[in-house]
């Protein structure tokens, strides 16, 4: 994604029919590393407050929040392009609302009441895969070396998850966090339909927007069912980092590193999430990586740096 509106070969689907110029792929997967490091830290503010705001609220003031840190920089060039976004695009755009912003974010929410922060971020590294599953649909080679480290990653993935051991005993939140993972990955791909024309604030302005409206009467819901909750330190300020940081800042970098890099490049960089969120956890959490974390970490480290090399 750009910031401006200018003609620049710029979506994913651009960068499968030429190679990105080196310097592009480097900023590329920069940003999709931003993106994963700072959704890591967004597992463990879910699973912090997820016994204290109740899941749909805290995913519709998460995007509230998101929309009044986008609305100064997107405002101007969202009304410059509502016709494109509102009317010519409108099923592609609600389509990535629905899965990007919507679903995925509940999914994760929900999940982070009877799992982990540290499974949850390593059951999202099965995104990656399905993302380059995407790609291989749409007519985009992977390449054996990108393959190779997809396998190794979600090989230190899965010994991760099952503390040494290929046997994984998964819970409620567990399930919760592979339909995110799948929902998050169904959004990637649709980030290929986004037409190079559209600039890049407005559209993630305009998936903010629907997102909240299509959480709005859920949201009501929850709020009638189950009350609202009290505006402490330790709900306002994982909802601050979650709206502003996780939601406004990297969904705006993983969007242009996918613009750069396609969504199966930028997926192999985010195998990197598990590994951060298992050191975020243990360092703020408290939970224990167990003894096998060390040479899964490797695994993963490894596959990321051979996935993410031409």
């Amino acid at each position: 994604m750009t910031l401006t509106t200018t003609r620049h070969p710029t979506t994913a689907e651009d960068a499968t029919r030429r190679p990105a110029p080196a310097k592009g792929a480097g900023l590329g997967l920069l940003l999709a590393l931003l993106a994963t490091v700072v959704w890591s830290g967004s597992f463990v503010a879910t699973r912090d407050m997820a016994d204290t705001v109740p899941p749909v609220q805290a995913v519709f003031w998460r995007w509230t929040i998101a929309l009044l840190a986008v609305a100064p920089l997107a405002a101007r060039p969202f009304w410059r392009q509502r016709t494109l976004l509102l009317r010519r695009h409108l099923g592609s755009t609600a389509l990535a609302s629905l899965f990007g912003v919507a679903l995925y974010n509940t999914l994760v929410h929900q999940a982070g009441l009877t799992t982990s922060a540290t499974n949850m971020g390593m059951i999202m590294a099965a995104s990656p895969v399905i993302m380059a599953g995407y790609a291989r649909l749409g007519g985009e080679r992977l390449g054996p070396r990108r393959l190779l480290g997809m396998a190794i990653a979600v090989l230190g993935v899965l010994l991760l998850v099952g503390d040494g051991s290929l046997a994984i005993d998964l819970s409620a939140g567990d399930l919760w966090m592979f339909a995110a993972a799948l929902s998050f990955a169904s959004y990637s791909a649709l980030l290929k339909r986004r037409p190079p024309e559209i600039d890049g604030l407005a559209f993630l302005f305009t998936t903010f927007v629907l997102g909240a409206l299509m959480l709005a009467p859920a949201y009501a819901v929850s709020l009638a069912v189950q009350g609202g909750f009290p505006a402490t330190p330790g709900t306002v300020g994982p909802l601050l980092y979650l709206g502003v940081f996780s939601s406004a800042v990297a969904f705006f970098a993983w969007n242009k590193a996918i613009s750069l890099v396609g969504a199966a490049r930028a997926g192999v960089v985010y195998h990197l999430q598990p590994v951060c969120v298992a050191l975020l956890a243990y360092a703020l959490l408290g939970e224990e990586l167990g003894l096998a974390g060390g040479a899964s970490m490797a695994l993963v480290l490894g596959g990321v740096t051979l996935g993410s090399a031409r």
